[in-house]
């Protein structure tokens, strides 16, 4: 089984190792020593926990109807306007997402630096890569 220590699964989380460790120390998140004594997450429970995360804490069946299933929670960096379109920029944990959409929508959403926002995916091409293993 897959295990992650506490640095790797802070960085495919988007947080601290600091937020992992209280996370961990206070029963949200599973860990179990290994045989040096430092802390492992098995890839299962943290595939879980991100699972949740991702729901935002919703129901069983959720509150959200729509088939999009690939979102990403995090802060607007950046909103270019013009006449008619706009570029909005989300950093969410280590991925920066850019989303081409009317200036009329943009400005409902109210959308600036530093509002927090979600970025939904419906794709029906994805392509998954291995990172290096060098």
């Amino acid at each position: 089984m897959t295990t992650f220590g506490i640095g790797e699964a802070a960085v495919l989380l988007g947080v601290s190792a600091d937020t992992v460790r209280r996370w961990v120390d206070g029963g949200r998140l599973p860990a179990a020593r290994d045989e040096h004594g430092r802390r492992r997450v098995p890839g299962p429970e943290l595939a879980a926990f991100v699972r949740e995360q991702a729901r935002g804490g919703l129901g069983e069946h959720g509150e959200r109807f729509s088939s999009a299933r690939n979102r990403m929670r995090g802060i607007v960096t950046e909103v270019a306007r013009d006449g008619v379109m706009a570029q909005v920029e989300i950093q969410a944990g280590p991925f920066r997402v850019v989303s081409l959409m009317s200036r009329e929508a943009a400005d409902e959403l109210g959308l600036a630096p530093g509002v927090v926002a979600e970025a939904v995916v419906k794709s029906t091409n994805v392509v998954v890569e291995l990172p290096d293993a060098g």
